[in-house]
Formats: structure tokens, sequence, C-alpha cells
């Protein structure tokens, strides 16, 4: 009796679902698309109503031929490809080569990779779902038109290699705007007046709120020294009462499980993974690992969802985890959330641990260090998403001098609930210890601190929030984050520097010439609504022809113009101060595949190249050359010795001249949003100082 085949994309997926079915079938891998638009041209028939135009992916010749060698062998052919678009279309794309019908039930999906799922998925195939397939047609298309008709224009108007995309383009121009904004911004000043208080032998804290008229608080602001001096006058030192005291209290309820958006932010803030490195474990865990004692088993679900869904089963299972680890009080009951919103068909659930709730330190030993991590985040948030609230007691107390009020408040938690697993890193709940506070209460206070302020620039993006800007508009999908992000730093577009976003002069140049020129397609609004289309297709709602044909109609015209108007721009090159040791010229400045370099404007005489030193004028502490700062691949800022590779001094952090007073170790510069400091690279001496302190 031959054996069922099962095709899925990769090979550590083919293994892990191999396992779990047994002998009676052959599970192979595709290796990810067999099908595509070709590079070398267009590849859309815009003539012929958009038809695409997909070939055999160069390189796929051989696994082709022997999926076509297993399933003429095979009794029943499933495509268990990835359960979203991408996944269906591979399906589609493997159906044509193989000559499956479109309505044959083929199709087996399922949200984990486990025993239980994978065979209920087998036993209840489905034909190929044409709405999704249009769906990621539609997007194929479009980003292939915008693709392919702007990037030639940039490479006459500009310089060759560059790119511009549907999505990429709106990232590049929101980094770009937060640049203007940072650089436009004009400080505004202001001031607070904090008083330290003393009643029992406990000192706390009292903020400055304004002044009561008519038994009503009037806020003041306070924005220069003179309105805080004539306050100041008027307070008198040993007359600070207790107007009113208010307890009450609060409840903090747990977060949802994570989206894949989600994840990826918290995985940035909490274990500083890049979004490409999140998504590359996720799929690790989702794929399966070998689990000492149980075999191969998918730790997670599909790490690509947009929905807070939760299966009954699994709300089962961590409810009865929750009352047999902590104790009926702190389940929620077994709470449920709704999908991204109410008209969502979510066909998959949010991000949590497969059916069997395995406890992190429970298989530790079998995961990599990162893979721990991550795998013990998903478990902490999905865990504590059904766990009960935490309890706060809270107090309010108003204080009078002359008329003016001062306020303490805060918080004292009761019951940790949910906290008792996930931490929160936001908390924004002020921990107070109060002495016992009555009306009437006179204090005595032992300091009243003025102190200036300046408003701050909005803070460049990080990974994390721009993943989270660009759901919030509705620009790209979950799927799409990581390679957008990927693909505006290899283009040079953007940099990393200290983990956020900075235009490169390159990115501003590309991003004004496409903003003047084809704003009404490379904007945050226009993208969103393209994204809600192509949701609308793979609802069923849409032709997706009908789509593109709206959109390009509009795009050809815009085109046209721009190519007509556009004059070259000339990007002349900066001549510096390094002379070209073979010819005697001064070297210019080029840009490469990865940013800068210094050549000689002698070419093609004299092909002279070196990198482009920039020094921070601090010694090597090694070997005592320059420390110069560099740029990863991904176009993240390092620093490194100048005498590479002889020297393989390197740091993500900048160096400072200081040595450590303590262990003589060299120390490095740390920024944050609120401080800047310098701390020992000696994790062990743990040395620092506060250089800034900020607002």
């Amino acid at each position: 009796m031959s054996r069922k085949l099962v095709i899925v994309e990769s090979p550590a997926k083919a293994k892990t679902i191999g396992k779990l079915l047994g002998r009676n079938y052959k599970v192979v891998a595709s290796v990810g698309h067999i099908r595509d638009l070709p590079k070398s041209t267009l590849g859309i028939d815009i003539e012929n109503n958009y038809e695409p135009r997909y070939i055999t992916i160069r390189g796929k010749g051989p696994v082709i031929k022997e999926l076509k060698k297993e399933a003429r062998k095979a009794s029943k052919v499933y495509l268990a490809t990835d359960p979203d678009r991408e996944g269906e279309a591979i399906s589609w794309h493997l159906a044509h080569i193989l000559d499956i019908e479109e309505d044959e039930k083929v199709r087996v999906g399922f949200n984990e990779i486990t025993k239980e799922a994978v065979q209920k998925a087998i036993k209840n195939p489905r034909s190929l779902d044409s709405d999704l397939i249009d769906a990621q047609q539609a997007r194929r298309v479009l980003d292939r038109l915008v693709g392919y008709k702007i990037s030639p224009l940039l490479w006459k108007k500009i310089r060759k290699g560059l790119s511009a995309g549907r999505v990429q383009s709106v990232a590049t121009k929101l980094i770009c705007d937060r640049e203007k904004e940072i650089e436009n911004f004009v400080p505004e000043e202001y001031w607070s007046i904090r008083s330290i208080f003393t009643k029992d032998n406990l000192d706390f804290e009292g903020n400055f709120i304004g002044k009561y008229e008519n038994a009503k608080v009037k806020k003041i602001k306070l924005n220069n020294e003179e309105k805080v001096n004539a306050i100041l006058q008027e307070l008198d030192r040993e007359q600070f009462i207790v107007k009113d005291v208010r307890k009450g209290s609060k409840r903090r309820n747990p977060y949802p499980p994570y989206t894949t958006s989600t994840l990826q932010q918290d995985a940035s803030r909490r274990l500083r993974f890049s979004i490409r490195k999140t998504m590359t474990i996720a799929q690790q865990l989702y794929e399966g690992i070998d689990i000492g004692g149980e075999g191969t088993v998918g730790l997670i679900t599909y790490m690509r969802t947009d929905s807070t869904r939760i299966s009954n089963e699994a709300i089962g299972a961590a409810k009865n985890y929750i009352i047999e680890n902590f104790g009926e009080e702190y389940s929620n009951g077994g709470r449920g959330y709704g999908g991204k919103n109410k008209d969502s068909q979510d066909a998959h659930e949010a991000i949590r641990p497969t059916i069997g709730l395995r406890d992190p330190e429970s298989i530790k030993d079998s995961l990599t260090n990162d893979q721990y991590k991550l795998y013990k985040l998903i478990w902490d948030r999905f865990v504590a998403s059904q766990m009960s609230a935490a309890k706060y007691d809270t107090l309010r107390v108003n204080i009078d001098n002359n008329g003016y009020l001062f306020r303490a408040s805060g918080s004292k938690l009761i019951f940790p609930g949910f906290l008792k697993v996930y931490a929160i890193i936001d908390n924004k709940d002020k921990e107070m210890d109060l002495p016992e506070l009555a009306e009437k209460d006179k204090l005595t206070v032992k300091d009243i601190v003025p102190k200036q302020h300046f408003t701050q620039p909005p803070a460049r993006y990080t990974e994390a929030s721009l993943i989270k800007t660009m759901e919030e508009l509705g620009i790209g999908r979950p799927s799409t984050y990581a390679p957008t992000i990927g693909t505006i730093l290899a283009r040079d577009y953007v940099e990393l520097d200290r983990r956020s976003f900075r235009p490169t002069e390159l990115g501003i140049l590309v991003n004004d010439l496409l903003t003047e020129y084809f704003n009404e397609i490379i904007n945050e609004e226009f993208t969103a609504q393209l994204e809600e289309d192509l949701d609308h297709i793979a609802e069923g709602k849409y032709y997706w022809k009908k789509v593109i044909d709206d959109f390009y109609t509009n795009f050809d015209k815009i085109l046209k113009k721009a190519e007509e108007e556009i004059d070259k721009i000339e990007i002349k090159d900066e001549v510096t101060d390094e002379v070209c040791e073979k010819c005697g010229k001064n070297m210019v400045i080029k840009h490469g595949r990865y940013g800068k370099f210094l050549a000689c404007p002698g070419y093609p005489e004299c092909r002279n190249t070196k990198p482009i030193l920039d020094k921070i004028d601090v010694e090597c502490p090694k070997c005592g050359g320059d420390v110069v700062k560099k740029r990863s691949k991904r176009r993240r800022v390092f620093y490194g010795c100048s005498n590479y590779p002889d020297c393989d001094f390197v740091s993500w952090d900048e160096p400072v001249e200081e040595k450590c007073p303590e262990c003589k170790g060299f120390m490095v510069l740390k920024k944050t949003r609120k401080e800047d400091t310098i701390r020992c690279s000696n994790r062990e001496c743990g040395y620092s100082k506060e250089v800034n302190k900020k607002d």
C-alpha cells in the first residue's frame, strides 16, 4: 500500500510532522515558494487585465521533480503549508505543478504542530481558498507594480541600486517625518515645585498642583521662574495642612495574549531581540523542538496572527494550571479574548503555548538560551492573560498652604494577580509608603524644591515603536514588518543608532522626491486603505483585479507626470582631505552597497578605495589605536579598532576616554530618554556615574 504524501514549506516542519504522523505518511518540503513573478521583467500583463506571469523559481527544478515523483507514488496528496495567505498561495502553486484540481480537498491547516492538531487536520481536508489566494496575488502584483515602476525612475534620476516599495517607502517616510519633527522642535520652559514632608518619622513627597478658588481647584501652569518665585513667597512653611484624604482601590487587568506585532514589540523591549531574530526563533518554536522524553513537538501556535482569540481547550488548560499552581483566587475563570475587530473571521488564534502548557523551566535543557527566553515570554503572557486582576489600595492627599494645593498620591499592591507571572515594565502605579494622615493634620516640611524643566522632542523610532505605529496606522501586516525594516536598512535609507532609527542623507533625498511626486501613493492613509482592500479580497467582498485596476489607473498618470517633470538629481562627490597614496589626488566619498567609502576620483586609471574611519577621539583599550564608529550590515552602529583585523576590539556601546576608577577597565556611554550614564564595561564591576539627567 502506497503512503500518503504531505507537503509543507520547511524541512524542519517536515521532520516534526513526519514523526507525528508515522510510517503511513511521507512528509516532504517545498522549501518555500516554487513559483513567482520573474525578477528580470515586470511579469504582469497590464494589457491583459493584470494577469501575472509566474515562472519556476531558479534552482527549484530538482525540488519540483522530486515532488512530482513522490506525488505519483502517493495514494493521496495533502498540502499542509502555513495557515495564512502566503501559505495558501504556496499550496495553490503546488497544486498547479502537480495537476491537482482546485476544488479537490487536499488543503490541511493547523494552528499548532501537535499530534492531536495535525491528525485532526488530516482527517478534515478542504479545497483551496480562492479568496485567500486572490488576496495574496493582489498584494504581490501591487508591490511589483510600485517597486518595478518607481525604482527605475530613482535609478535614472538619482543613482542605480535604489528601490521604492508600497510599504517600505511609507516606513521610510515615517522615520524622515519624525526626524523633521525633532529638528524643528522648539523646547518650552516649565517648572515644578516639589515639597518633602515628614510625619511619624516618614518622609513623603507632594507636588504643586494649583490654587483653590471658590472651593474648586484651578490648575496653574508654571512656565517661568518669576511665577514660581511669586508662589514661593506666599507659602508659609508652618502652614501645610491636610485638606482631605481620599482612600480607594483599583484593579489592573492582564494583557491579552500576544499577536505578532505585540510579541515583536515586547521581545524588542524586554529581550533586546530584533524583529528578524524574534520571528526566526518563533518559527523554530512553532515548527518543532526535540524535547527530551517526548520527541519533536511544536511548542507555540502559529506566529503570524493579528488575533487575540484563544481556543476553549487552551483556556481550560490554563485555568487548570493556574488553580493547581497558584490557587483558585488567581484564576479569572477562563477568559476569552475577541479578534481584531467584530467582522474578523479569525482563522488563527493568538500566539500561545500549545496544549500541554509545558512549563518553561521543565523544558529549559532542550532549548537554546534564546529559544528559552522567547518561549518563556510567550508562556508568561498567555498564562497571565488567564489570571485575575492585580488589586491596589489607592490614596490621594490634598495639602493646603495659604490657598495653594499640593498633592501626595500613590498606590499599594494588595493582591498581585497576574503580576505573579508577568511583570509590567511600564508600570505607572507609584508605590506609596505614606504615614497615617487625616483631615486638618499639620505637616512638617523638610524642603521645598523648585525645578526648571524643558519639554523634550519626540523620540526617534525604535523597532518596537515603529511597528506599533505602523500597526496603529494600518500599514503593512504582521508578516511584512520584519522584511520591510530589513529592506530600508539594507538600502541605506535609514540606520540604527543606539537602537533608534535615523534617516540617512540618501533616505531623506529619496523620501523628498517620492513625497513630492508620489504623495497620493506613498502616504499612510492610502497604504492603510489598500491593506483594508486586501482584507476585503480575502473575505470575498472585492474582486482582486478591480482593486488593482483602480490603483493602477491613477498610479500610471502620476508616474508619467513624474518622469516628465523630474530632472536628474546630481549627487556631487564630496571631496576629502585624504590623499590617494597611489596617484596623489584628493579622495572623494562614494556610496556603496554597505554605505559610504573613500574612492580615488582618477577611476578607472586609479582604482584605489578605502573605508571611511569615523574616529571618536578615544584610544583602543586593547592596542592603543583609534576607536572608530562602524556599521553592521543591518546598519546598526558599533565601535571597533582602526587596526582591525590585527586588533579585535569591538563594542556595541560607545567607549569614552575615562578609565574605571575601581577596576581600571574601559568605560562606555549609555544613553536613555531619561538619563545618560557612564558605566564600566566589566559587568562584574558594576561601577557607573550619571552624566546628564534629562527631564
